[in-house]
């Protein structure tokens, strides 16, 4: 109980700073805390292993406050929207932050959590990669149709709008073109979760899942989709890196699995085409132990372009 308590007290710490920043009008760093609240919230309430014993009815409400950050992050992109999830609404959940244990009222807003994908702890794959050829080698022998339904809203992504333009700063788009794999014929709804981690591997900008894949043919699963970097090039601290995790469904197993993941570091940011290499999972935030996917030229096509206002 001790360690709900901390979780609690860490949440709403999380977010004074986040509505601080919020009524300040500092509204790219609220964006920022809110998607990065919103995403403990959200993993919070879709565990399924529950060490910190939340209730279903706790995780739903826990949920439903993940739904209502985003809501608000949303607002504060839109130049038109501003006021459709007004700061003032939020802060009513704040009593309910600090007391989800003994909150037994109605949610004050009709909104529903936010569906996440089940995702492998880092680590947790290891165990599985002698099972990873085996398990792909069978995958097309039936109809798609046969397969474990999948989590609602997954095939759409999580991408994020770009950012508003600042005097001197330089903002980044990659179109993620597509990725180079031996079997990608065979991978079930793939797509790439981008992050921005710095040295320690912690987050510093809001994670985002590209839609599932536009096609694949022979080695290369196509993506052809733009992600819009959260943070302006120059505020991104000295030796932070951009992840791409190359994800995709296993019906045996009826979760989604990292395959592959790729990086580019800050020195690599210019405009312009350019490819990466592929690593072997689990993903190494922190740089240390990389291990090549593959010996044969496969790699992540990307193309950057750089607007600086």
């Amino acid at each position: 109980m001790a360690e709900v308590q901390k979780m609690l007290q860490r949440w709403h710490a999380s977010f004074s700073k986040a509505t601080d920043f919020d009524s300040w009008g500092q509204l790219v760093e609220a964006v920022d805390e809110y998607h990065i609240l919103a995403r403990h919230l959200q993993k919070e309430a879709q565990s399924q292993t529950n060490p910190n014993e939340f209730t279903e009815d706790q995780k739903k409400t826990i949920g439903k406050i993940a739904t209502c950050l985003e809501l608000r992050s949303a607002a504060l992109q839109s130049s038109q929207s501003q006021d459709d999830f007004k700061l003032e609404d939020l802060k009513k959940l704040e009593p309910i932050i600090k007391n989800i244990l003994t909150y037994n009222k109605e949610f004050p807003f009709d909104v529903q959590p936010v569906p996440l994908r089940k995702i492998l702890a880092p680590g947790e794959e290891e165990n599985l990669e002698f099972e990873e050829e085996e398990e792909d080698g069978a995958v097309g022998a039936g109809s798609p149709d046969s397969f474990p339904a999948r989590v609602p809203g997954a095939i759409e992504g999580t991408l994020l709008p770009r950012l508003p333009s600042e005097p001197g700063m330089t903002l980044l788009t990659i179109r993620i073109e597509k990725i180079g794999l031996k079997d990608a014929g065979q991978c079930i709804d793939p797509y790439i979760t981008v992050s921005v981690k710095d040295l320690n591997g912690i987050d510093l900008t809001p994670v985002q899942d590209t839609p599932v894949a536009s096609r694949k043919e022979d080695t290369y699963v196509h993506f052809n989709v733009d992600i819009e970097i959260q943070k302006h090039v120059e505020k991104l601290t000295k030796g932070a890196a951009i992840f791409f995790e190359f994800k995709h469904y296993k019906p045996k197993k009826r979760f989604t699995s990292t395959k592959c993941f790729a990086f580019m570091e800050m020195d690599e940011i210019k405009s312009g085409s350019m490819v990466i290499e592929l690593y072997k999972k689990p993903t190494d935030f922190k740089r240390k132990k990389l291990q090549l996917l593959t010996k044969k030229p496969l790699y992540l096509n990307l193309h950057q372009t750089l607007l600086k206002d």
